[in-house]
């Protein structure tokens, strides 16, 4: 936008400049356009949706359609939502002290429309910078009328004002995003009276606010999320309503462990920890991502309510919460996670999920199951038993090898050396000279053919012990 546009303070200031106001589906469908030609990012720090949903989305833009993204928890529904918000410009006119931020060449309030009545090219304007322009709501069962659309304010009343006067309204949220994008999550979950209140909004452009019948033709992009077992089940969202948006967009779970992976190296909470240094070996991981995907699978979690991205970031955050607590108490300054720290991604985990019909006391049972077929996939992806068996016969020879989640790194380099092509496996790890990248890589080997039924394992008081 050119900066004698933005310097216009009055409206007849803005007709000189040759400023045009467009609606705002044109806005974000030019937007969209110059980031395409440009070959620029729609949705910056989304993942995995590049083939599939963000076409869509970009489809439904070009159309000038409000939207429904239909997905289970944990899809960056809502995200990709707040990020249209970098597709409208920089900022735009309104008439000042607007709550509606009108049009200031069409104002549809009265108190605008007075104003330009009185004063014409000398009303004020002020520039709304595009982060004001995005509006939301939860729906919920005590969600109102008043909420979306406005009520009649008792206090403008009792200053003098009839109420069948127009000035008498206190506008919802809904005028108040007037020429941006307003959301609704879990639109299913809206009251069918609230419902229709919306449809009159999105077509009939007028509003019934206790017996005054406005016309308000809003300059609103309208944008719902919703969860498929309540779309569909529930079939809560009225059909004539439903009809009014243009497209149904179906969200999804990472598709591939690497976007998994991804997002959770984008997504997972940091802290300046200057006295240490974090190294994550890929395998680990991996065993996180995998994790969530084998939950996806299981028979053992209610499918349903689907198993959030939330869940692979959390779970990422545990495993490296306790590996730095190993490094704290041992003196440490590398903080690297191991396979001794996975048990403790159970309490995370279970808060995540919602199980099916299970006896009491099952639950943790189900999340070490995951835990274990997530490290024996990742494992015989990277190893061929076979390969290991100088490893396991020196097990059988009498070897053993002990491990825990509070054993200091430098007590693995013993167990590499006792255990004769120990240290050939863990090479093919790439630990490089990394003690505590090496200690992992130890426990990762001997937990993995443990699992492949190669070695025994006692647990007991916090420690594991692997022989033959």
């Amino acid at each position: 936008m050119a900066t004698a546009k933005k310097q216009a303070q009055t409206i007849g200031e803005l007709r000189a400049s040759g400023y045009t106001v467009t609606s705002v589906k044109e806005e974000l469908r030019r937007n969209l356009i110059q980031r395409i030609q440009n070959k620029a990012e729609i949705l910056p720090g989304i993942m995995g949706y590049e083939e599939t949903v963000i076409p869509q989305l970009e489809n439904a833009i070009l159309s000038g359609q409000d939207v429904i993204l239909l997905g289970e928890r944990g899809q960056a529904k809502s995200r990709m939502i707040r990020l249209l918000v970098n597709l409208l410009d920089e900022a735009i006119p309104v008439i000042a002290g607007c709550e509606i931020s009108d049009n200031p060449f069409a104002p549809i309030c009265k108190s605008c429309r007075d104003k330009v009545a009185e004063s014409g090219d000398d009303v004020a304007i002020d520039w709304l910078p595009r982060e004001e322009r995005y509006g939301e709501k939860l729906a919920t069962p005590d969600s109102t009328i008043a909420d979306l659309i406005g009520e009649v304010d008792p206090i403008k009343v009792a200053e003098g004002r009839y109420l069948s006067d127009e000035l008498t309204i206190h506008y919802g949220l809904i005028p108040r995003t007037n020429r941006g994008i307003f959301c609704i999550n879990e639109l299913p979950d809206l009251a069918e009276r609230l419902q229709v209140g919306l449809l009159n909004i999105m077509e009939e452009r007028d509003v019934q606010i206790r017996g005054h019948r406005i016309r308000l033709p809003l300059d609103v992009m309208l944008v719902a999320s919703a969860n498929p077992e309540d779309y569909t089940n529930r079939g809560r969202i009225i059909t004539p309503l439903r009809d009014r948006y243009g497209a149904q967009i179906r969200t999804h779970y990472p598709r591939s462990a690497a976007h998994e992976i991804g997002i959770m190296d984008q997504e997972h909470t940091r802290f300046d920890d200057d006295d240490t240094s974090v190294t994550v070996p890929d395998y680990m991981k991996e065993i996180v991502a995998e994790i969530t995907r084998l939950a996806r699978r299981s028979p053992d979690v209610n499918q349903r309510s689907g198993v959030s991205v939330r869940a692979s970031i959390a779970d990422y955050e545990s495993l490296l919460a306790n590996a730095l607590r190993r490094a704290i108490r041992t003196g440490e300054k590398e903080v690297v996670p191991r396979i001794s720290d996975l048990p403790f991604l159970i309490p995370t985990l279970s808060g995540k999920i919602e199980f099916e019909t299970v006896e009491d006391g099952k639950e943790d049972q189900i999340v070490e199951k995951l835990i274990q077929g997530a490290v024996v996939a990742v494992f015989n992806r990277h190893f061929n038993v076979v390969d290991l068996e100088d490893v396991v016969t020196q097990f059988k020879a009498g070897a053993s090898a002990e491990v825990s989640d509070t054993l200091p790194s430098k007590s693995y380099i013993k167990i590499v050396k006792q255990v004769e092509g120990l240290d050939r496996a863990v090479a093919k790890l790439e630990p490089g000279e990394n003690v505590a990248v090496i200690a992992a890589g130890v426990e990762f080997v001997l937990e993995g053919l443990h699992l492949n039924k190669r070695l025994n394992k006692d647990e007991s008081a916090g420690k594991t012990k692997y022989r033959g």
